[in-house]
């Protein structure tokens, strides 16, 4: 006895074969999207901390929003005043778009807390060239007493004008804290800078520093 079995129709999809690579060729690179910050340290969260000196404590807080609005709107950094600990402390987060902005963030808050102003710290945010270096003045010669103030006073200049003559020939800034001196600006510039000032601190009288500086700013003036 014989089964009658209706016959069954199947649509059968014909699948494009793909073009096979020909004998001895390389595959072809995969194509994967490029990782976030976020995914590149494994999710994990990183933090820095900017301790807030006693005296730096005040200005920090007339100008918080200054401070606060670039690091969060265009850094992408969380950022929050430790009031207990007084500290300033900065994470990332999973939109921010690269690591390397939350050092960034911190060196920004820590020119400002070495007494740099926030229109000229932001600059360390939007450009890549630009550092703060600070030494003593007894790391150029140990100066007490009397002999100390005079080196300060012929740092400053008359109502601050040696320093700002400086600051505008080597295009950088300076902060003079007691005997502490903090820079900022590019490599070169700083290196101008600091060795005008060191010149001072040795003795040479302001006149003598102003034709060095006139002649080294000329020639940084044509390399660029």
């Amino acid at each position: 006895m014989q089964s009658k079995e209706a016959p069954t129709s199947m649509d059968v999809e014909a699948v494009p074969s793909e073009p096979k690579a020909e004998f001895g060729s390389l595959p072809m690179k995969p194509k994967f999207k490029p990782l976030s910050a976020h995914e590149m340290s494994d999710g994990q969260v990183q933090f820095r901390k900017v301790n807030v000196p006693p005296h730096r404590f005040s200005p920090l807080k007339k100008a918080w929003m200054e401070i606060y609005t670039p690091v969060y709107e265009q850094m992408k950094i969380d950022i929050r005043m430790n009031l207990k600990a007084r500290r300033v402390e900065l994470k990332t987060r999973t939109d921010t778009p690269d690591i390397s902005n939350l050092q960034k963030c911190a060196d920004f808050v820590h020119a400002f807390m070495l007494g740099f102003d926030v229109i000229d710290a932001i600059a360390l945010l939007r450009l890549d060239e630009l550092y703060v270096e600070s030494f003593e003045i007894k790391d150029v010669k140990t100066l007490r007493g009397e002999h100390l103030s005079r080196a300060i006073g012929r740092l400053s200049g008359k109502g601050g004008k040696t320093k700002f003559a400086i600051e505008n020939a080597t295009k950088t800034r300076i902060v003079i804290a007691d005997s502490k001196i903090h820079m900022l600006g590019s490599y070169k510039n700083i290196r101008v800078a600091r060795d005008s000032l060191c010149n001072l601190i040795l003795g040479s009288p302001a006149g003598k520093v102003y034709s060095k500086l006139r002649a080294v700013s000329a020639r940084l003036a044509e390399s660029l």
